[in-house]
């Protein structure tokens, strides 16, 4: 049985590309106004509660600032993006992977099994191949769940298009402004699991190997046989009646 299922291999790469373009170009949309408000509105810096660095141009898409430009390509990512979420829910559901895989128990949330799992990566530890442990549950589940759920949510609320569709959405988030302010944390959450992602996977290039074949799935270890004990040795004065 494959360890990666077809359908996890090719949303993985096509996810990863959209992620990159999303966030280099959302850097670049970042630098026409470099402050975030909470609420409906926000213009003035000395409301902000905070003040966002200029990105370089290297680390921007297109890498000059050309606000117009950044749009249309973050616009052009944010399709396979959402279209892809979708899709790997429910594949992930109609597969099982999720619920063979990621679904977190209430052992799964105690601090013996996340120093276990901390363990497991150690230098000396033996990792669990058969599946995910408690912390990779617990991060997978987090960004399966909240930020990429979130980011696509709070893009959909800060497009002005989008708020006489759904008010209520914007209301949830509480504002256009703070739609934005969650857009930009969820983006760098990700921006985090993504550097964690890859410093892991470079630890064992099968792993990334693996990305793209597909790998299998090792099976549960085997109980070994009980050993047949051996006979007692005879007493010491016993008497022979064979």
């Amino acid at each position: 049985m494959a360890k990666h299922a077809l359908s996890t291999r090719l949303w993985h790469w096509v996810n990863a590309a959209a992620i990159i373009v999303l966030f280099m170009s959302g850097l670049n949309i970042s630098n026409a106004h470099r402050y975030l408000y909470w609420g409906d509105y926000g213009f003035d810096p000395k409301d902000a509660w905070l003040s966002v660095i200029r990105f370089p141009g290297w680390a921007t898409i297109p890498q000059h600032y050309n606000l117009a430009m950044a749009r249309d390509w973050h616009i052009l990512a944010a399709w396979p993006f959402g279209v892809g979420l979708l899709f790997i829910w429910i594949a992930m559901l109609a597969n099982g992977h999720f619920r063979r895989d990621l679904a977190t128990r209430p052992s799964d949330w105690t601090p013996a099994a996340v120093i276990a799992s901390v363990k497991a990566h150690s230098p000396s530890g033996e990792p669990a191949h058969h599946g995910y442990n408690a912390v990779q549950k617990i991060l997978y589940g987090g960004v399966f769940g909240v930020l990429l759920p979130m980011m696509v949510l709070t893009g959909l609320s800060i497009s002005p298009g989008f708020e006489p569709a759904a008010p209520w959405l914007i209301d949830m988030l509480g504002g256009r402004q703070s739609a934005r302010s969650l857009h930009f944390l969820a983006a760098w959450g990700i921006f985090g699991f993504f550097v964690i992602h890859i410093g892991l996977a470079l630890t064992d290039w099968r792993l990334i190997l693996e990305m793209f074949t597909g790998g299998r799935r090792e099976a549960a270890a085997s109980v070994a046989p009980t050993p047949t004990p051996e006979p007692a040795p005879p007493v010491e004065g016993a008497i022979d009646h064979g």
